[in-house]
């Protein structure tokens, strides 16, 4: 008996497709359909580009889409390692114009993908042959975790953005790299509110930071602003001017009394050429013939090289410490928030206080804190130089890394109108190393003040040049030999 040969269910001549649950499913079972659409759905969360693999006619976007993804992999596994055992490159690359921007062209091109890949694998989905439910669940849950990712990327981008341009003005002019002096990167810290013009602008706090160069130690030199008669530096073109120390001189039109904080004025502001012949490189290195003189007059009190100068803008300060997340402190007196109004001679400071800071633990928002630093109408300068120094080093203890990454673009943001410096760019990741070893250790804080043997009126500038120098290099102790 002879035996029919089967037919082609398709036709003659045409091969028998195999049914795939993922490639060739059972259209016809809206339950394996529905099952099918999740998995695509998950496999295009995880695995950007599987899904077209798997399941699409056209694999060419899936092969783009995962080798996209495998590339990002790599990328982020390369990070990890250079973090681990690279850091400072990883930091030349971080802090490089070329790299921030291709890399935020990736992260928006990746982001871009990202939605083409989800929009394709809603077409394989197949929604009308899925179960009512999923149909609609689908395409939901889809499209926000894209949302959440595509955000991500986008996040990213910003940040890489953000940080070419804070990068690129902050340290778009710098003074020359310097090796450590003694051992010591020393920082000339200055805080002043810009705001009150150029010419009118003082120093309302002046501090010399030294870091140590092995050990990330950090010790704070606080200046009074009203301390008299600085000697400047040897070859400083001030010191040519002022060799006995800084003298006041009275003008009908632009004077200057002996306090350090109107060096600025000798220098700089009561010039007509603005300073420019005594510093002419100045502005080429990112800095000012007021700055630089006011580095000559701190390396001759304190008697250390100063090559550095970073100026803090305190109408920029509330907008740093906000986007750090605020600051604890521990404050021991009532202060008023606030200031008088001019020519008032009264005593009741409740007249004008728009506001206390009341004693006991406290965590400042950014306007809280700038009067903190800022009030000395009911206590004395040496009081509110010390506040200040609390400030600073509860600045640096929100600069952990963890707020640094989830508050990125706040603090760049906020940094790029606080921060002036001259620093070089070449030393980020030095000092960024530097930075997380001084996390780890106590600020040494020494104000220039009575209480620590310097007359205000009368300083003696050999003790305090001597005071530093057994403060930054203390003597050893010779062990005493057992009879």
């Amino acid at each position: 008996m002879t035996v029919a040969a089967p037919r082609a269910t398709a036709g003659a001549g045409r091969r028998l497709i195999e049914p795939r649950p993922l490639r060739n499913p059972d259209a016809a079972d809206p339950a394996l359909m529905g099952r099918r659409g999740w998995w695509l759905v998950a496999m295009n969360v995880l695995v950007p580009g599987s899904a077209q693999i798997l399941a699409g006619r056209n694999r060419r976007l899936g092969r783009f889409g995962l080798g996209a993804t495998l590339l990002g992999w790599l990328l982020v596994l390369l990070a990890a390692v250079t973090a681990l055992f690279w850091r400072s490159a990883l930091i030349n690359l971080a802090s490089n114009w070329f790299f921030l921007t291709v890399l935020q062209v990736l992260f928006i091109a990746y982001a871009v993908l990202w939605i083409v890949l989800t929009f394709d694998t809603l077409r394989l989905v197949r929604l009308v042959k899925v179960p009512p439910i999923s149909r609609i669940a689908i395409p939901v849950v889809a499209m926000l975790v894209v949302g959440l990712l595509g955000a991500g990327a986008g996040y990213a981008a910003t940040a890489a953005g953000t940080s070419r341009g804070v990068i690129g003005d902050i340290f778009g002019q710098s003074g020359p790299s310097v090796e450590p002096s003694d051992g010591y990167y020393n920082i000339l810290l200055l805080g002043a509110d810009s705001g009150d013009g150029r010419d009118s602008m003082r120093f309302d706090s002046i501090s010399v930071v030294s870091v140590n160069a092995t050990t990330g130690s950090v010790t704070i030199f606080g200046i009074p602003r009203e301390l008299p008669h600085a000697p400047f530096s040897d070859g400083s073109p001030m010191q040519a001017l002022y060799p006995d120390g800084f003298e006041g001189r009275q003008s009908s039109t632009c004077g200057w009394n002996q306090w350090m904080n109107h060096v600025r004025y000798a220098a700089e502001v009561c010039r007509d050429d603005e300073g420019s012949e005594l510093y002419p490189d100045a502005a080429s290195h990112g800095s000012a013939p007021g700055i630089e003189a006011t580095k000559d007059a701190a390396e001759g009190i304190l008697g250390i090289e100063i090559p550095y100068y970073v100026f803090i803008d305190m109408n920029g300060f509330a907008a740093m410490i906000d986007a750090l997340g605020g600051v604890d402190i521990n404050v021991t007196e009532r202060l008023p928030k606030g200031g008088p109004p001019e020519g008032w001679t009264g005593t009741d400071v409740n007249e004008w206080a728009i506001g206390w800071i009341e004693p006991g633990q406290q965590h400042m928002d950014g306007d809280t804190a700038q009067w903190y630093a800022r009030s000395r109408y009911t206590t004395s300068d040496w009081d509110r130089m010390e506040r200040q120094r609390q400030l600073q080093v509860a600045i640096l203890d929100q600069f952990t890394p963890q707020n640094i990454l989830g508050r990125f673009n706040d603090i760049a943001n906020a940094g790029n109108v606080l921060v002036d410096t001259d620093l070089p760019k070449d030393k980020l990741p030095e000092f960024f190393d530097l930075m997380l070893k001084a996390k780890e250790q106590q600020v040494t804080s020494i104000e220039l003040v009575p209480e620590n043997g310097v007359d205000e009126y009368e300083p003696d500038y050999a003790f305090i040049r001597d005071l530093a120098q057994k403060t930054l290099h203390p003597p050893t102790s010779t062990p005493t030999p057992t009879p």
